[in-house]
């Protein structure tokens, strides 16, 4: 030691004590190492690496660490940390609260995450005066979310230090000379550009990864699982590098199997018009014939049942990569992280390849048949009721239409008798162009329609002479044969002369299938035709 006792003046009783303790003072002063001496500025540190399958946060977190311990100046010490694992174009209230970090054996000792480190530096007991960080691109991607985390921090008297940008001890309050104030212009503009040269960053990485994903669409590359109905064949990578680990492409090929199950479905849906359920429910007769999508491996609320479902059926039918296109962009990717919600994207932003890449299932005038059918059938049911309460089914319902405004009529009784009306409301319809033309109540008795369906059922589906008057609806199709159409009832005098609500113009949107779609006044006919 530099100093003895015999240097400190001895007294007797307490002045000898404090003697004492001078002298132990000045000792240690003079012996304690120069880390300690210098050890005057507290500093937190944060750190934030992205999601956890596109860096390695137990390399990346301790580099960031050490290289921000580097740039520290003599007296400041790290003595908290705090680091996340998420995405930094989060929104900054669903920011610090992932569990990602729990997945890795980091070796560094968390203390929280941002929302922890921000809650603390508004406590009067905080242990730090400042936060440093690498760079200030891990604070957070987007300039919004850094400017207000650094913002909540200055107000708290906290400054943010960033070690790529070099740290002045001057800019910590009460850490610099006062009498050289700190000059926050230039380094200020310098953080602003490096702001928004990171979130520059990350709006043009996904532009340009668009962009590649819309060339894989053109080329005819499956991105995803293949849908029901097609197998997925391997392809070598084109590039060299990601070949060698083994990362391929995919090319549909049909399912011998599964693949006339997608036909089909679509026919189910566009010739006879029924409803998901009621398709789900004719596949579960035979499931020898018509296998149901394979169920998911693993847990999840997708968890599939080993059957046909009326969802299963729909994703069928909303899948435009069975025409024989590829197609991506249908749905938008959710991220729970930035509070972004999954959804599915309208067909005008879906990419479509230019021309067919895989053997079609179905042609693109079925599948867009296919996709009309909901418009037509809303609010119908495919099966008669089970509600009790119910007293009759309509026999026509969904197939009737209204010729001046296309839209379906419904059914109501009155006395005994059924009747289909046509009521537009004018609070929907007053801006459609054949509004002002149509009447408040338009009406038809279903016995009328029922009569004429018969004659043409018997006539012109049954009878003798149906190829000679097919062969002349098909050279005049504008001929009208007995009040009733080609194909329905396109015009029926009879109810405009017998009914005086009668509707001006009735369409039958499709025949139903077989005799009139248990229409009881058609089927005697029909059998005695057959």
């Amino acid at each position: 030691m530099n100093t003895q006792p015999s240097d400190v003046s001895q007294t007797n009783g307490d002045s000898s004590e404090a003697g004492l303790l001078d002298w132990l003072r000045v000792v240690g002063d003079q012996n304690m190492p120069e880390t300690y001496q210098q050890a005057v500025v507290p500093v937190a540190w944060i750190g934030r690496t992205s999601t956890d399958d596109a860096q390695d946060p137990t390399l990346s977190l301790p580099r960031q660490l050490e290289n921000s311990r580097n740039a520290l100046p003599a007296g400041f010490v790290i003595v908290a940390k705090f680091y996340d694992i998420e995405s930094g174009r989060a929104n900054i209230e669903r920011r610090g609260n992932g569990t990602a970090h729990q997945q890795f054996d980091i070796p560094i000792a968390r203390d929280g995450g941002i929302a922890d480190l921000l809650a603390e530096a508004q406590g009067a007991d905080r242990r730090f005066v400042a936060v440093v960080c690498e760079s200030i691109e891990r604070v957070a991607r987007t300039t919004y979310s850094s400017t207000k985390i650094e913002f909540e921090l200055e107000q708290a008297g906290v400054a943010l230090l960033a070690a790529d940008e070099g740290i002045d001890p001057a800019a910590v309050p009460g850490a610099g000379d006062s009498a050289a104030p700190f000059r926050r212009a230039t380094p200020t503009l310098t953080r602003r550009i490096k702001q928004a040269i990171s979130e520059w960053y990350v709006l043009n990485m996904p532009e340009l990864s668009w962009g590649g994903t819309k060339t894989h669409t053109h080329q005819g590359f499956n991105i995803g699982k293949p849908p029901y109905g097609y197998l997925a064949v391997k392809t070598r990578h084109p590039v060299k590098n990601k070949a060698e680990l083994g990362k391929t492409k995919h090319r549909l090929v049909p399912d011998p199997v599964r693949g006339p199950v997608v036909t089909q479905i679509f026919l189910f849906r566009a010739l006879d018009r029924i409803g998901y359920q009621a398709i789900a429910d004719r596949l579960n007769r035979e499931p020898g014939r018509y296998p149901p999508p394979d169920p998911i491996i693993g847990g999840g609320r997708r968890r599939r049942v080993g059957a046909w479902t009326a969802s299963n059926v729909r994703e069928v039918l909303d899948n435009p990569k069975h025409t024989g296109y590829m197609v991506w962009n249908r749905r938008k990717r959710a991220r729970p992280e930035r509070g972004i919600r999954g959804k599915v994207n309208p067909p005008t932003a879906w990419v479509w390849s230019a021309r067919p890449t895989h053997e079609p299932l179905v042609t693109r005038e079925i599948f867009e048949a296919a996709s009309t059918v909901g418009r037509y059938r809303q609010g119908s049911r495919s099966e008669p009721t089970r509600n009790p309460q119910a007293n009759r089914t309509c026999l026509l319902r969904t197939y009737l239409r209204h010729a001046l405004c296309d839209r379906r009529m419904w059914g109501h009784n009155v006395r005994r008798n059924a009747y289909y009306r046509c009521t537009p409301d004018p609070r929907h319809h007053a801006n459609r162009p054949w509004f002002d033309t149509h009447r408040a109540h338009v009406t038809v008795r279903e016995d009328k329609i029922i009569a004429v369906l018969d004659r043409f059922f018997e006539r012109r589906i049954f009878g003798e002479a149906r190829a000679h008057l097919l062969a002349e609806s098909i050279d005049q199709p504008e001929r009208d044969n007995e009040g009733t159409g080609s194909t329905a009832v396109d015009r029926h005098r009879g109810c405009r002369r017998e009914e005086p609500g009668a509707s001006s113009g009735v369409r039958m949107s499709r025949l139903p299938p077989g005799s009139g779609r248990g229409c009881s006044s058609a089927s005697a006919p029909c059998r005695r035709g057959r």
